[in-house]
């Protein structure tokens, strides 16, 4: 019964816009053969017309209110299609929504991928659980780092490869060489503090089914990723916002309006990823520019920066 009351809901008010939109074509349709009729009449029935300036204002005069009134009628149609448009899109965010809160996001396994985001290389809720510290504790181990990582004797200097690797996170358990990046780059504090940020911010994405790897997004050129690290914003840095995927940044910008968390986390991520940048860009050569984009924490970036208008 919900299913069927549903759709006639769904049906009914589509029927009537049709019904309406017929009404107010054979509106038109009557008013034109008035009209018409009504100057036929004008120019043939004992009225006279002098020259062919005469005539091209008798016809001027017939023409114009039957475009106008087709015009109307035109305007009228394409303003319902809108709305209808703007409303269906608005039940499907809206019944998004209602499913995420109603059942978790199922995290699929890498090795048998069944939807887009099981083909990503590694699910957030994994990265997660591969970064978690251990369960248990030798007496004499090493200390921890927030993100499970040990705490060992290496200096503060990350060479830019390692960052880039590390803003990426590794894309398996098995990952060694993606570990050994974020361990160094957890001896960083500003790094440190980007890294935390933005796997806070993946996995409140993941919540609403948006996996940065699925996003197609746009390659900035590097000049516009040192233009931003200099303190540039607004359209000259525009090229930055290279993720265009119209669900997703509309699923950001709801949730960035009806979640306080969630928009405290977006904002923290970006003033991390601002400062990072500060730093890192002097180092960075323009092919480091480049393989930034492709991080996840860049992607991550570029999403929030056009849904808070960094760009704009």
């Amino acid at each position: 019964m919900p299913r069927n009351s549903s759709t006639s809901s769904g049906t009914m008010p589509a029927a009537q816009d049709g019904a309406q939109d017929s009404v107010a074509r054979l509106i038109a349709l009557a008013f034109s053969a008035v009209w018409l009729g009504a100057a036929g009449l004008y120019a043939f029935a004992g009225w006279r017309t002098e020259g062919l300036l005469g005539w091209g204002l008798l016809a001027l005069g017939a023409a114009l209110p039957v475009i106008l009134a087709w015009v109307l009628v035109g305007t009228i149609v394409a303003i319902r299609n809108l709305h209808a448009q703007t409303a269906a899109l608005q039940r499907t965010i809206e019944g998004l929504r209602a499913a995420q809160s109603r059942a978790p996001v199922v995290r699929q396994s890498t090795d048998t991928p069944s939807a887009p985001e099981a083909s990503l290389p590694l699910a957030q809720a994994q990265i997660a659980a591969a970064l978690a510290p251990p369960a248990h504790h030798e007496p004499n181990a090493q200390p921890t780092l927030a993100l499970g990582t040990e705490m060992i004797d290496l200096p503060a200097f990350v060479e830019v490869a390692d960052v880039l690797r590390a803003l990426h996170f590794p894309d398996s358990p098995d990952d060694a060489e993606g570990f050994r990046a974020l361990r160094l780059a957890l001896t960083d504090h500003g790094l440190a503090k980007l890294i935390r940020a933005a796997q806070d911010v993946l996995n409140l994405l993941a919540e609403d089914g948006i996996f940065v790897d699925a996003l197609t997004a746009d390659h900035p050129r590097p000049e516009l990723w040192r233009k931003f690290a200099a303190g540039e914003r607004g359209g000259i840095i525009a090229g930055l916002g290279g993720v265009r995927d119209r669900s997703s940044l509309a699923l950001t910008a709801a949730r960035m309006r009806g979640d306080d968390v969630f928009r405290d986390a977006a904002h923290h991520f970006l003033r991390s990823f601002d400062k990072a940048m500060v730093t890192l860009e002097p180092r960075a050569s323009d092919s480091d520019l480049t393989a930034l984009s492709d991080t996840r924490t860049a992607r991550a970036f570029m999403l929030f920066g056009r849904v808070t208008g960094i760009f704009d």
